[in-house]
């Protein structure tokens, strides 16, 4: 029987024989079954959102694991289109603390561009390929809300929200009938304000909390958490979660790494089992991470 031949792999992917390509698939068994029927969030951003062959391989390891019975929810950011929405409307992006600063005219765009364009060409790209979805922003069923964050140094971010509470239900109903949720991270206001702007590795610890998830995984630009920055080969495979602030005071951990560790963290404490951030620039870093041996950056635990 000739190879089959897999569209868009690597050539060296297709060069395997049909029994070297069995071996590795019968390898994943083990954690297609401790993850079957376990609920996995994953925090979709960076290069894999603007990388057309990068999204094309997270997508479709989202469909591949749906599935195969896992419950995967998908959360998203949009920074880049944003960008260049608020830069075709004449404004200009103002980042304060690794926030993007939120004027009532920019929250109305990042609730176009999130809610609507980013999230709906996400839910059509994974309906293309085969699988099931649904588009939600945190406004939909209360399922994120926020009041206005407020800094220990005052600093004003303007419609940038903390979340105050997560309500799973409408998650939890989708998944029941198959649906793969897609998450854009604008939050309904409690404090007088209508919405908010969530920082999306937030909003995805806060929703994988509340769902009781198995998994967070955060795509990143980045191989991991490295000792040295500049060479992946010393890449952390696993951190303990009480071993953080250590590495922070040694500046291994450092920048806008910092925000994203202690987002895994609490998820942690709150009862995610373990939580990953992983590199987003590697084509299937989803599945490396969840069905091998060897994941695909560092691993958060107790």
């Amino acid at each position: 029987m000739d190879n089959i031949s897999i569209p868009n792999a690597p050539e060296s992917v297709n060069k395997l024989s049909n029994l070297e390509k069995s071996y590795v698939l019968s390898r994943a068994l083990p954690y297609i079954q401790k993850y079957s029927g376990k609920t996995v969030v994953v925090k979709y951003g960076g290069n894999a959102m603007i990388n057309e062959q990068l999204k094309a391989a997270v997508i479709s390891d989202i469909v591949l694991l749906s599935c195969i019975g896992i419950n995967i929810v998908l959360v998203h950011g949009g920074g880049p289109e944003i960008n260049e929405m608020l830069t075709k409307t004449g404004k200009v992006s103002k980042f304060v603390n690794g926030l993007r600063y939120t004027d009532e005219e920019t929250m109305e765009i990042v609730q176009m561009v999130l809610a609507g364009k980013v999230n709906k060409e996400l839910v059509n790209y994974i309906e293309q390929i085969g699988g099931k979805a649904v588009g939600l922003c945190g406004v939909d069923g209360e399922l994120l809300c926020a009041e206005k964050l407020t800094a220990e140094d005052g600093t004003d971010y303007g419609y940038v929200g903390e979340v105050t509470g997560c309500n799973p239900s409408i998650v939890l109903a989708n998944l029941k009938a198959g649906f793969i949720p897609v998450i854009s991270t604008v939050a309904k206001g409690t404090d007088g304000a209508p919405v908010y702007n969530i920082n999306a590795d937030t909003a995805a610890a806060e929703i994988a909390t509340a769902l009781g998830a198995t998994n967070l995984i955060l795509l990143t630009d980045i191989s991991g958490v490295m000792l040295d920055p500049n060479d992946p080969t010393t890449l952390i495979p696993e951190i303990k979660i009480n071993e953080i602030e250590s590495l922070i005071e040694k500046g291994i951990i450092k920048g806008g790494m910092i925000p994203k560790i202690r987002c895994c963290a609490k998820a942690i404490r709150k009862g995610v089992h373990s939580t990953c951030i992983i590199d987003g620039r590697v084509p299937h870093s989803v599945l490396l991470e969840m069905l091998s041996d060897e994941g695909a950056g560092t691993m958060f635990s107790l």
